[in-house]
């Protein structure tokens, strides 16, 4: 998360303050910096263009015309299609004549659109980033970003000789690790329907044609995301926040997948507070081998200093 610097808080109406406010890029949430509530569940640009602050109802009433532009559509939100009301400005029908011009022009239109090659693969590609939000639950910063980044790999003509699914596959795992969501090449490849082996290749290709540069993988989101999805106690999961914190701070990360360490980190700190869990369904949860979590299970007693119950 990081926190607004903006001049211009915003009113909160649920805390009565003028407080600046914590914008999360991963969940698209905006929240207040004071209470804490969720003010927006979709961040806005210009949401600090205004010339004083807001209330949550002030908010909800700001309504503008027409929907904002977006890289996630094959036409930015810029329609270009011609309307069927057959109705000039001033609201009277159309003549024979100029309603006979218009209907060629409305056929003419959609010839064009999809005679572009460029056009009809786009339009194809985005229609599966809308399945593959669907299915992860992408935020719209990461839904924004796959897209900006598809299109890139088209102007640059990668997406020829390769199929459309596996360059917006990588796109989009391009995408989550840019902005540090928690999500594997495993999910996306189960979401899109992809084989793992080519979205690691064209992964690859994005990063080496397009110049992205991606951080590293954060281990400790790593630990929320598998102890979440294993249903593992709140004082666990604190206590393998703890552990990794400890493997972080020896460096011990370098060159190991930050899901193995996730996992065994659970089950060190399932040991220590008593907590039953096996090997096997931990590994299942994380997406990684029993004998992953057995090695670095060995590597981390001999590093740290651990006690188990």
């Amino acid at each position: 998360m990081t926190t607004s610097s903006s001049s211009r808080p915003i009113l909160c109406s649920i805390c009565k303050s003028n407080v600046h406010i914590i914008t999360d890029p991963e969940s698209g949430e905006i929240i207040c910096s004071n209470c804490a509530i969720v003010i927006s569940d979709k961040i806005e640009d210009n949401i600090h263009q205004e010339n004083r602050g807001f209330t949550l109802e002030e908010i909800g009433r700001r309504a503008r015309t027409g929907s904002p532009t977006s890289l996630a559509r094959h036409d930015k939100g810029l329609y270009t299609i011609i309307g069927r009301t057959n109705r000039d400005a001033s609201g009277q029908l159309l003549g024979a004549t100029t309603l006979s011009t218009i209907e060629r022009l409305r056929l003419w239109d959609s010839r064009i659109q999809l005679h572009n090659p460029n056009y009809r693969s786009l339009k194809q590609a985005l229609y599966e980033l809308d399945a593959v939000k669907d299915k992860l639950g992408l935020s719209d910063s990461v839904v924004e970003k796959a897209a900006y980044i598809f299109r890139k790999a088209q102007e640059k003509k990668l997406v020829a000789g390769r199929t459309i699914s596996g360059i917006m596959a990588a796109a989009v795992y391009a995408a989550c690790r840019e902005i540090d969501s928690t999500r594997t090449i495993k999910d996306v490849s189960a979401a899109s329907n992809v084989r793992h082996k080519d979205i690691a290749r064209n992964y690859r290709l994005l990063l080496n044609e397009l110049d992205v540069k991606i951080p590293v993988v954060d281990p400790i989101k790593c630990v929320a995301k598998v102890a979440n999805t294993a249903q593992i106690s709140e004082k666990t999961k604190r206590q393998a926040m703890t552990i990794m914190g400890e493997i972080i701070q020896k460096e011990i990360p370098a060159g190991k997948n930050p899901m193995g360490l996730a996992a065994v980190s659970l089950y060190i700190a399932c040991r220590m507070t008593g907590e039953y869990i096996t090997q096997g369904n931990i590994s299942k949860v994380a997406g990684v081998t029993e004998v992953t979590i057995r090695n670095r299970f060995k590597d981390l007693k001999e590093k740290l200093e651990l006690c188990f119950v």
